[in-house]
């Protein structure tokens, strides 16, 4: 009889909590530990080995995409340059043969009205013509193969200058100018805006939380207040050994002002009959 009463006596404990657990889980306020993160860390690489000849940027510095990060030294492309376009704008082979062309027929014309004019020089004349007509196309064809050396002369030359995909701020700095820039990074790059929120919750919730929803974000220092991100990932594989689950979050940073790395309270609101509810 005693260990009866004992086991009913647990199982009305058990109950209650189960059910005052469900209630403050279900209908109420979920809270837990967060860390806010840059969106995305970008290590910069060079994408031809040289000597770094400038970085026009240092730790902490604020960057926007397409801004050109670091000049590796480039006299030798930008002579190369020089001359594919030179060599794309000269017009004198092309205008050669168009007036040899011209002449050739003046005189085929001329020889055809002639009666006395053999029928082999007539015939060596319009030779003339379609030969001329072959050597001017190949004058343009070489002008368009060396217009093609100019854009890629071009593009050899922009290898030389490395820019940012993204808009954000410089984590690290790696190199200086004279050193030899190889397959290492230059520069790591974050970008802050929005930042992204990592957030491990117990695996109880799952079903409760989905991506579109909102959450109060209050990060560990108080002059940046309570802020809302948005639900974006939720981990769809739950961790067997801490029968846990992560969710990602997307916070707007606009201003750049609130700094990554931080510690933060992530706090959901849920309730049955929200319809983020499955």
């Amino acid at each position: 009889m005693k260990r009866l009463g004992k086991w009913i006596g647990f199982n009305l404990l058990f109950g209650a909590v189960s059910m005052l657990w469900a209630v403050g889980v279900w209908a109420g306020t979920m809270e837990y530990e967060g860390l806010i993160e840059p969106y995305a860390l970008v290590n910069i690489g060079a994408p031809a080995e040289g000597i770094v000849a400038e970085v026009t940027v240092d730790r902490g510095s604020p960057v926007k995409q397409g801004q050109t990060l670091v000049k590796l030294e480039s006299s030798v492309e930008r002579a190369a340059l020089e001359k594919a376009r030179a060599m794309a704008t000269v017009d004198g082979e092309i205008g050669e043969q168009q007036t040899q062309l011209a002449f050739a027929r003046r005189v085929h014309d001329r020889l055809r009205q002639v009666a006395g004019v053999s029928a082999h020089d007539k015939d060596r004349t319009a030779t003339e013509i379609a030969l001329t007509g072959y050597r001017l196309e190949k004058a343009r064809e070489n002008r368009a193969l060396a217009e093609l050396e100019l854009k890629k002369a071009q593009a050899v030359l922009a290898r030389r200058s490395i820019r940012s995909p993204i808009s954000g701020v410089v984590v690290e700095r790696y190199v200086s100018p004279g050193e030899f820039a190889n397959r290492q990074p230059l520069l790591q790059l974050a970008q802050i805006n929005p930042l992204r929120v990592e957030v491990i919750v117990p695996a109880a919730v799952f079903g409760r939380i989905s991506p579109g929803m909102t959450a109060a974000i209050v990060p560990e220092l108080a002059e940046y207040g309570e802020q809302t991100a948005t639900v974006t990932i939720v981990d769809r594989v739950i961790d067997s050994a801490s029968s846990t689950f992560g969710v990602r979050l997307e916070l707007p940073n606009a201003d750049h002002q609130m700094p990554s790395g931080l510690k933060c309270l992530v706090r959901f609101e849920i309730d049955q009959n929200d319809k983020n509810v499955k």
